[in-house]
């Protein structure tokens, strides 16, 4: 296969069997119609970028990974009309564009969402990155493969924003993923009403941000679960009433409990643990909610009673927040510039020679989000 020599630039590739990440100088293809050339200011780290490197999801390797990300655009295809280079964007997740949930405006439920997000591949099975040998190498993971230097994103995962300041851009990175699921789930998906409870499960960046969200919202009741003591501070730092460490707990009991014995009226499982799911159901009031959103190795399964469902239980996935990216992140974005949505204070900041120990401070909980900031 003929390469297009365009761009060299340098990206985190992520080999199988391996565990880590290697930065490697790869060449991007020339921008397609709907593509465009992005210098990355700064990428965060997610949980799901550790689980498929680890093979725990089934995207191939190796690849380039990395879908929270911030840039400034250097060129674009023939068929892109909503950036120009020299805009500055935020980088989401992809979408067909044309299949009836995106053109209902849910892109988070498009037809093509597994494949154009998770198989690091182009729709027609092309990867616009290669190594220096010519080489494949899977790319536009969510899009865009932006844990590099330079990304070939489809135009689907961009979102324009009108800060000129790299600074803040780099800030705003973890916006586009982590945040925008913790923040719609709640939002989007739950919209707890006057007096309402709700329980996040998980003090990562996601749950956290469905603190901050539940904070926004007329729910009187936040309570924040998990099993490590400094995450449940932050969490009552941004807002929840109550900590709940669930080591050797009655957690469904327990959290009965704390709302009066009738249960939780919204639960966000953000772990993807699956006795925490089903420990989730048994919580729930009737007709409360359960949102699944942490995603577990490829496979797993859960259980539940059925009966447990007839009063009006309901047990709903969300993905990346049901968010319509192009409306919900600029709104994310000015919360945070309000001071509503601090979801700064959940950021450490690591340069690319520090990636290793970003990945290590993730996995460990040392650090809530990693943003790998690249030099300009």
């Amino acid at each position: 296969m003929e390469v297009a020599l365009s761009t060299m630039t340098t990206a985190a590739v992520a080999a199988p069997g391996v565990g880590e990440f290697a930065w490697r100088t790869v060449v991007l293809d020339d921008p397609r119609a709907d593509e465009m050339l992005v210098r990355i200011v700064a990428t965060g780290l997610c949980h799901t970028d550790l689980t498929v490197l680890a093979g725990r999801q089934p995207t191939e390797l190796p690849a380039v990974l990395g879908h929270e990300s911030a840039g400034v655009v250097q060129a674009v295809g023939s068929g892109v009309t909503r950036v120009r280079p020299g805009n500055h964007v935020l980088l989401t997740f992809n979408s067909c564009g044309h299949c009836a949930r995106c053109r209902s405006g849910v892109p988070t439920q498009c037809e093509s969402f597994f494949a154009r997000n998770f198989s690091g591949r182009r729709e027609d099975g092309t990867t616009p990155i290669h190594g220096e040998d010519g080489a494949p190498i899977g790319g536009q993971f969510f899009g865009q493969s932006s844990l590099a230097q330079h990304a070939l994103v489809s135009e689907r995962s961009v979102v324009p924003t009108e800060t000129s300041d790299e600074d803040e851009l780099a800030t705003l990175a973890p916006v586009n993923c982590g945040v925008q699921a913790g923040v719609g789930t709640v939002l989007n998906v739950l919209r707890p009403q006057p007096g309402d409870s709700i329980a996040v499960f998980g003090a990562g960046a996601v749950g956290l941000s469905a603190v901050l969200a539940a904070r926004l919202t007329a729910a009187t009741t936040i309570i924040a679960v998990d099993i490590v003591d400094s995450r449940l501070k932050v969490a009552g730092e941004l807002g929840a009433k109550h900590l709940v460490n669930s080591t050797g707990i009655d957690l469904p009991a327990t959290l009965r409990e704390l709302v009066g014995g009738t249960g939780v009226t919204h639960i966000v499982e953000t772990t993807g643990v699956p006795t925490l799911l089903e420990q989730a159901i048994e919580a729930i009031a009737s007709n409360g909610t359960v949102a699944v959103v942490g995603a577990p190795q490829a496979g797993t399964r859960a259980s539940f009673n059925v009966n447990a469902m007839i009063d009006g239980r309901t047990v709903r996935g969300v993905s990346c927040g049901a968010s319509d990216r192009i409306n919900f992140i600029p709104t994310l974005v000015e919360l945070h510039r309000q001071g509503r949505l601090p979801f700064d204070r959940m950021v450490r900041t690591y340069a690319p020679d520090e990636l290793w120990q970003a990945v290590a401070d993730a996995r460990s909980g040392h650090t809530l989000k990693p943003v790998i900031r690249f030099a300009n």
